[in-house]
């Protein structure tokens, strides 16, 4: 009985990771529109995307990094001191 429900419950913790998967990617899709990138104004380590320098996001290596960008509402980065919409 232990193992019946041992394998009940990774199946249903299964099915629930591939739902909050799939609901994340058509969040994310969702959440993009309305929005733009805006380079130059992030925190190190905080970037959204890969730059010219790194792969990967979460590895821009200072503050401000000219290639760096965060997704922010459009007409927000036009506003932000250091904002640029292209990568310097």
């Amino acid at each position: 009985m232990k193992k019946t429900t041992n394998i009940a419950l990774a199946s249903a913790v299964t099915g629930l990771l591939a739902l909050a998967g799939t609901a994340m990617t058509t969040t994310s899709a969702v959440a993009a529109e309305g929005k733009e990138k805006c380079y130059g104004v992030v925190k190190a380590g905080k970037n959204d995307c890969a730059t010219k320098t790194s792969s990967c996001a979460g590895t821009s290596k200072v503050d401000g990094q000219k290639d760096a960008f965060v997704m922010v509402p459009k007409g927000l980065c036009d506003r932000l001191v250091g904002g640029d919409k292209e990568a310097k």
